[in-house]
């Protein structure tokens, strides 16, 4: 194992809430499921009826917001709240619906990662203003508007998905490269 890879086990252990399971395997992909917007709206329902006002924005973000890309079938949304660092002004409310923090990164963004309670969801929460969000959304967006983008980003995923990984993080931090080049086309 290189010193990098090292590096980023040694920061998966540091900011995983519980335990750091390793995966070990490939990575399923299903295509697209024309219910994942149905999946989305309702856990941004939820969120919001948990949070009310502290919720300033619910996004339906990653794979599963793009008609025609295969994903994971884990549903990721982003949640906008004033200060993501301020967990008692979230989390209590997220948890009594079924929530679970499981990431917890102070050194970037203020990002917290919670799972779904009854169905297979990240919850991404970011302070406003916080420009990781408009980096997200100018993804998602790029990727619905140009076919040439989806299709070698999903060829980018099928391969690197059937490669053994020792935590699916591993497997999202290859993509970075053609993530990287699809935003040089963003503007």
């Amino acid at each position: 194992m290189s010193n990098a890879e090292q590096a980023d086990r040694d920061y998966l252990r540091v900011v995983t809430v519980g335990e750091l399971i390793p995966h070990d395997d490939t990575i399923t992909l299903a295509d697209y499921d024309p219910d994942w917007p149905r999946l989305f709206q309702r856990e941004a329902d939820r969120v919001r009826a948990a949070l009310g006002d502290t919720a300033l924005r619910v996004e339906h973000v990653g794979s599963t917001a793009v008609p025609g890309l295969p994903a994971k079938p884990i549903i990721d949304l982003v949640l906008v709240v004033p200060n993501s660092a301020d967990e008692q002004s979230y989390l209590p409310a997220l948890e009594s619906v079924g929530y679970v923090l499981r990431i917890r990164e102070p050194d970037w963004c203020e990002h917290r990662v919670l799972k779904g309670p009854d169905t297979a969801v990240n919850l991404h929460v970011f302070s406003s203003g916080e420009p990781e969000i408009d980096r997200m959304l100018r993804f998602r967006d790029r990727l619905r508007a140009s076919a040439a983008d989806r299709d070698h980003y999903a060829r980018t995923k099928r391969e690197l998905a059937q490669r053994v990984w020792r935590y699916v993080q591993d497997y999202a931090d290859a993509k970075t490269a053609v993530v990287e080049e699809i935003m040089s086309r963003c503007g």
